[in-house]
């Protein structure tokens, strides 16, 4: 029987895209084919625990609500997330996807909540991003870009209006590097060039939890 490799399924608080603050059900996968500088997680890039679609669901629903994120490591790495993604639906779950953006999108079902990844140049992954990704993106996705540098911060701007995401998309975010990136900076560089369909997008979790925390 095949099986996923679940690094964790924990009940928390929605920490970033649009819909932070909402209580939401994660469901981390492991593994991760990049190695991105600020990593907050790479725990979840090896070891894990064989979990069946039915054991996986079971410990969902034993949760309650309805908000549910499939995160990583990359998720999209196994394949069989798109059987998790498929029976999350038919049960009546709001599905999120949390992708780093190097993987290819199209094969996710339109219903899903896409949160993806553009990587910056100070990442350690520049270059990674599907460009055909955004070929794929529906109304209700959101794109990501994590900001450590003024170098990240431009590169950030100039595609956004390169490929016009804000028109894309429900959200596009700038997310500092927790606890390096100068927030008043990147505050100050976004109010100067006049990004008024950009959100800032500070990291809710970690406030709450601290950002060593896991299983939050």
């Amino acid at each position: 029987m095949s099986k996923l490799q679940i690094t964790e399924i924990f009940r928390s608080i929605q920490g970033e895209s649009t819909r932070a603050g909402l209580p939401c059900t994660f469901i981390r996968l492991t593994g991760c084919n990049l190695r991105c500088t600020w990593c907050d997680t790479e725990y979840s890039f090896h070891g894990g625990t064989p979990m069946t679609l039915d054991e996986v669901l079971c410990k969902v629903a034993a949760f309650g609500g309805k908000l549910v994120e499939i995160t990583g490591g990359e998720p999209l790495l196994q394949k069989l997330v798109y059987s998790l993604i498929d029976r999350l639906l038919a049960e009546g779950y709001r599905v999120m996807l949390e992708t780093s953006g190097e993987q290819p999108i199209k094969r996710v079902p339109r219903e899903v909540i896409k949160i993806v990844d553009v990587k910056c140049p100070d990442s350690g992954e520049p270059d990674t991003f599907h460009v055909d990704n955004l070929q794929h993106l529906a109304p209700h996705d959101e794109l990501k870009f994590v900001i450590g540098t003024r170098r990240d911060y431009e590169f950030s701007r100039d595609f956004t209006r390169q490929h016009g995401l804000t028109k894309r998309v429900a959200a596009v975010s700038f997310s500092p590097v927790h606890g390096t990136a100068d927030l008043q900076a990147l505050a100050r560089w976004m109010l100067d060039d006049g990004l008024e369909e950009i959100r800032f997008g500070c990291q809710l979790h970690k406030s709450i939890w601290g950002a060593e925390a896991q299983g939050v």
